[in-house]
């Protein structure tokens, strides 16, 4: 009975004071409640155990006087007490993850007499997941503890007596949860409590839309570092550029999303919202910029419209983009000007008054031959007339016309034409001259034919010119032996078109000319055609070449040319690529007009360099895209740059990361300092670079197709060899530039070659610093990283001698990775073997398909003395002759059937036994060949190991 008057007792006081909360309450968007005991209306009913004697449901008054249900318990003059009181069933509607919270107060054990022993502050929470909603009674074993809850703050007498409250608030989560819902139980073990308010819910990301993009209210994860990703739906009237996602946060935020959508054609972005543009307006592309105002000359009259009509009477040419004014056809050329001259005609003109708005202004010729009597009946001309520089797609304002007919009348139109004048095509265009061509010479004549050659005679005959313009009055035959060149010539004249040249000499060559005369005067000379004395007559036609002369004669010129191609080659071999000895330091090309490069790191002001040679932009002209990759110093990213009065280009940007150092500020910003002192078409361009703000940034231009030997391997077989040498010509190019300028690059690979959308190919990757390391496996220590052997010169790895020499040799290996399609230089060979190798003569292997004039090009870059390697400049020369012969590419390699991966052995079977060429000759049964190679200057083992396919053939026949 004492006890009992005590908790009803304390309970009155509880009782007595109102409770500092609020029956209903706004929660955030992010968290969806599952129960809240406040805003029931009635009682709560959950269920007690025991009956009697332990938990209480009471209703207590709010702040504003509204009632709320409460549970209350205060056995604490009783021991060991167990009250439990469990919640109705909770469904957990998809929550994987729930949060408790739970707004308690507690009375202070230390304010009640005589309770010492028996008073506890604290309580417990539990919970039980099922799919039954209707269980009745309380299993103590079926709970799971939650946590055990203790007050921040407890009250005492004093506490009531003031009429002072003190609310604790405390929040548990737990999960994950499985069952369609669970209950939850509160456990008393003798503490006095009245829990004020019970609310169970979970946390969401709402709905929201970013970039376009409509991300649904999503439940956020099982763990509390959980991340859900969602993928976002466009919205109305827009498309995808990048997938829209986004992560859903434990926490119920959204992260930074990644990738956008674009409004439609015809829609612009207003309020979150792709909404159609107005009339007058316009957007052609699904982008994400406004809606423009159409034009000059159209307009539109529709809302969403994705061009603009054009006005009556202008047009839009096929390749013009919706932003370009409508345009018409220009008006006729001005001020046609004619100049005969025999047979004739040069034409000059002015542009015309009216280009219709367009600058793609040019002409066409159009040629017509009249009636003598009757100008108007009038015909092509045909394709016997000749323009230069050419008859239509003018883009000069004069054309000569020649190989007419004599004492013709002609008509010539000139037109002036752009790119809309094919659909509305006007005489309006085009202005007229009717000419008289005069009397002129003949044409040469284009065959001279020996009828019968004697020892001091030959009977010529030759064809009339194709135009005679004109009656031939007789013809001019001008001979001469060959060996006079010209200097001692004779004349003979004849009316008829054959004459009978004698007091010639036996065994002897002769060049006739001929040439026909009209009342216009004398016509060109014909061609040299050669013809040669001998004792026995026989027709010739052409070159006129008797087979007993010509026996004798190529007898005695094979032997000429044998001699002069044998001192050429061993002039060649003695020259090649000049065989200048470098100095054992770096090598210098000083050539007067050519900037030297300066080495930033020479600046005891870093900051200086970067001011000198690279250019500050303001970051807001900046527009970042997308992260394509990561370095050393931080994200790299492609993004546009906007120049004031310049148009806006695509844009590859790096930056540095946050918490850097001073070092690696001024190692970033150094290959800026280097970049910046190069301009040529195979070089990166630097546009900028970004120090007064962060992140500091480096913005060069945006190479599409991104490095050399990824693009080769995602495009293998695809290319033919001309464009695969057209690629090495544009490094090639780059490289002699660096070289010019006494830069070393030190690094050169394919990895490190960029390509863009016209397979332009561009050296890059000039923040190097380079030591040799003593791992035989690591090769050279950067800041980006290791530079394999396989791309390095054998003296550059032994000796640390960086030279364009060195640079020449990397070269060759990419010559190798490009023609290969970028397979991996020795393949699986570890760098130790490699060094090895190579130290031993071996060489890479042509690839597949590879030209034997590429493979050769190869093997010189790779010869072991750096002074033996061909410079960059002869490198592009070799590389020019090529593209224009390219029958000279076609010739490929025995071993080009399939892939070599095998390296090329300098001592093959034959010369492991030998110590001479002649020894070598007679072990492979081909003595009789020896004078020929000592003839070429082929006199050492050494030299024959390193003879091109040419030279071998030219040996061995």
């Amino acid at each position: 009975m004492a006890g009992a008057a005590v908790r009803c007792a304390l309970f009155s006081l509880l009782f007595g004071t109102c409770y500092g909360v609020t029956g209903s309450r706004v929660y955030p968007a992010n968290e969806v409640t599952l129960l809240d005991s406040r805003s029931v209306q009635g009682e709560l009913g959950w269920i007690a155990s025991p009956l009697e004697g332990g938990w209480e449901e009471v209703s207590i008054m709010d702040e504003k006087n509204t009632p709320i249900r409460t549970y209350q318990v205060c056995n604490v003059m009783e021991p060991s007490q167990n009250n439990w009181l469990r919640t109705d069933w909770i469904p957990r509607e998809g929550a994987q993850r729930v949060y408790i919270e739970i707004k308690f107060t507690l009375r202070d054990c230390n304010s009640l007499p005589g309770v010492m022993g028996t008073c506890k502050e604290t309580f417990n929470l539990y919970y039980y997941e099922s799919n039954n909603d209707k269980e009745r009674f309380i299993r103590e074993s079926q709970f799971a503890k939650i946590d055990t809850i203790a007050a921040d703050e407890s009250f005492t007498q004093v506490d009531i007596g003031d009429r002072i409250m003190k609310l604790n608030t405390e929040i548990r989560d737990v999960g994950p949860l499985s069952k369609k819902g669970f209950y939850l139980a509160f456990q008393d073990v003798g503490a006095c409590i009245a829990l004020v308010s019970v609310r169970v819910f979970y946390k969401k990301c709402p709905l929201t839309v970013r970039n376009l993009a409509q991300f649904p209210d999503t439940v956020t994860g099982a763990d509390t570092s959980s991340l859900v990703e969602v993928r976002g739906s466009c919205v109305n009237n827009s498309e995808e550029k990048d997938v829209p996602k986004m992560y859903c946060g434990a926490d119920g935020e959204w992260l930074v999303p990644i990738g956008n959508c674009l409004c439609n054609a015809g829609y612009e972005e207003r309020n979150g919202e792709c909404q159609a543009c107005k009339i007058g307006y316009y957007k052609a592309l699904s982008t994400d910029v406004a809606c423009a105002k159409c034009p000059p000359h159209s307009y539109s009259i529709w809302e969403g419209s994705t061009s603009c009509t054009c006005d009556r009477g202008f047009f839009r040419a096929e390749n013009d983009a919706a932003s370009m004014p409508c345009t018409r056809p220009p008006s006729s050329p001005q001020n046609l000007i004619s100049n005969v001259n025999e047979t004739s005609v040069n034409l000059e003109w002015s542009p015309p008054q009216n280009k219709g708005g367009r600058e793609d202004i040019s002409y066409n010729v159009v040629c017509k031959r009249c009636g003598a009597n009757d100008l108007n009946r009038c015909r092509s001309c045909g394709s016997g007339v000749h323009f230069s520089p050419q008859q239509n797609g003018l883009k000069t304002t004069k054309v000569s016309i020649t190989d007419l007919l004599a004492h013709t009348n002609y008509t010539f139109e000139v037109w002036a034409v752009n790119g809309v004048s094919k659909q509305n095509p006007s005489q309006d265009q085009a202005v007229s001259v009717t000419v008289t061509t005069n009397q002129a010479a003949p044409s040469p004549i284009a065959l001279i034919q020996a009828k019968e050659i004697t020892r001091h005679s030959v009977a010529l005959a030759w064809l009339e010119p194709d135009r005679p313009n004109g009656v031939i009055l007789e013809y001019e035959v001008k001979y001469y032996e060959k060996d006079q060149n010209e200097r001692s010539y004779r004349i003979v004249k004849t009316a008829t078109r054959n004459t009978d040249i004698k007091g010639l000499n036996p065994l002897t060559s002769y060049v006739f000319h001929v040439r026909a005369r009209t009342a216009a005067g004398y016509g060109d000379f014909s061609g040299p055609f050669e013809f040669t004395t001998n004792t026995v007559p026989s027709p010739i036609i052409g070159d006129g070449t008797n087979p007993t002369v010509l026996l004798v004669s190529v007898a005695g010129s094979v032997v000429l040319v044998v001699i002069l191609i044998a001192a050429f080659v061993i002039s060649r071999r003695r020259s090649k690529y000049s065989k200048a000895k470098q100095e054992a330091d770096e090598e210098k090309h000083l050539n007067q007009g050519v900037r030297t490069y300066v080495d930033p790191f020479t600046y005891e002001d870093p900051n200086q360099a970067v001011r000198e040679f690279a250019k500050e932009i303001d970051a807001s002209c900046i527009k970042i895209e997308k992260v394509i990759g990561v370095g050393e110093f931080g994200e790299v990213c492609s993004g546009r740059l906007k120049v004031p009065g310049k148009r806006e280009i695509c844009v590859a940007i790096k930056t540095l990361k946050a918490g850097y150092t001073d070092k690696q500020r001024r190692d970033f910003l150094s290959e800026a300092s280097i970049m910046g002192q190069f301009d040529h078409p195979n070089i990166i361009h630097l546009e900028g670079v970004v120090t007064k703000c962060k992140p500091v940034m480096i913005i060069t231009e945006y190479m599409e197709n991104g490095s050399l030997d990824a693009f080769l391997r995602k495009n293998d077989g695809r290319f033919t060899v001309i464009q695969l040498v057209g690629m090495l010509r544009g490094i090639g190019s780059g490289m002699k530039y660096l070289s010019d300028m006494s830069y070393v690059h030190r690094d050169l690979a394919a990895r490190n070659i960029l390509v863009n959308s016209n397979l332009v190919c561009k050296v890059s990757d000039f923040g190097m610093s380079r030591v040799l390391e003593d791992d035989p496996e690591a090769a050279y220590t950067t800041r980006g990283g290791k530079i394999p052997i396989r791309w390095t010169a054998p003296e550059a790895i032994a000796y640390r001698k960086f030279t364009s020499a060195s640079d020449v040799w990397s070269y060759g290996i990419v010559m190798w990775e490009v023609m290969s399609y970028g397979e991996r230089p020795y393949w699986d060979m570890s760098n130790q073997d490699v060094i090895k190798a190579i130290e031993e003569g071996y060489r890479l292997p042509p690839p597949m398909d590879c030209p034997i004039a590429l493979h050769q090009l190869m093997l010189d870059c790779w010869q072991k003395e750096r002074s033996d390697r061909p410079k960059f400049g002869q490198i592009v020369n070799m590389l020019d002759k090529l593209i224009r012969n390219p029958n000279s590419l076609k010739r490929t390699g025995a071993e080009s059937s399939r892939p070599n991966t095998a390296l090329l052995d300098p001592s093959s079977p034959e010369f492991s036994a030998v110590v001479s060429v002649g020894d070598w000759l007679q072990a492979i049964k081909m003595e009789r060949y020896k004078d020929n190679f000592t003839a070429a200057g082929y006199t050492t083992l050494e030299a024959v190991v390193h003879m091109n396919q040419e030279e071998k053939r030219f040996c061995f026949q």
